[in-house]
């Protein structure tokens, strides 16, 4: 069995499903909080870039308020975040639903984050080096690396090293890796 083709999505349905019924506490407790501070909707979705470009809709709880529009969260002004939306931002609770995203088969645990349309530079790097064939993911080696500070060519050149060492082992490593990630605080929030 090919681990990239085949085992790879079994880690993914190993790892998400039971994760979705772990947090549904969380899913609930934070759906009734975004109600109570700025009403619906729960989710924000918006189109993304994934596998081979295709487009699909990625989850994530609302942290703007509503009728905001398609606002990129690293250029979002803070009076656009809820209260409730800085909280889910800084705890990285805002990604959950992606879980979602990942039961259905348009992301990954472990793979390149799943950028937008309009972010040209990071797709041209990855159609050139690699990375674009891979289903889109929660975290990867760019994000195990700063993610947030660094350039879409510096991301997409992280993302086709990652294909090229695509294995169980560096899929691990990369997840471990992540929860320290999880614990620093976020730069947008």
């Amino acid at each position: 069995m090919n681990y990239s083709d085949n085992g790879k999505r079994l880690l993914d349905l190993a790892i998400s499903l039971p994760a979705l019924l772990i947090l549904s506490p969380v899913f609930l407790v934070s759906a009734i909080l975004i109600l109570i501070d700025d009403g619906r909707p729960i989710f924000f979705t918006q189109d993304r870039v994934g596998r081979a470009r295709s487009i699909f809709r990625v989850y994530k709880f609302r942290s703007m308020h509503a009728g905001i529009g398609d606002i990129p969260s690293a250029t979002a002004p803070t009076h656009v975040i809820t209260r409730v939306g800085a909280v889910l931002r800084r705890t990285n609770i805002d990604e959950l639903p992606q879980l979602i995203n990942v039961v259905k088969g348009d992301m990954s645990i472990v793979g390149p984050r799943p950028p937008l349309p309009s972010q040209a530079s990071l797709l041209h790097t990855r159609s050139i080096h690699g990375g674009e064939n891979l289903r889109p993911g929660l975290t990867g080696l760019a994000q195990i690396n700063g993610y947030d500070g660094m350039t879409e060519e510096d991301k997409g050149y992280l993302d086709a090293e990652y294909e090229k060492k695509i294995s169980f082992t560096t899929d691990c490593v990369i997840i471990l890796k992540t929860f320290g990630y999880l614990f620093r605080k976020p730069p947008v929030y």
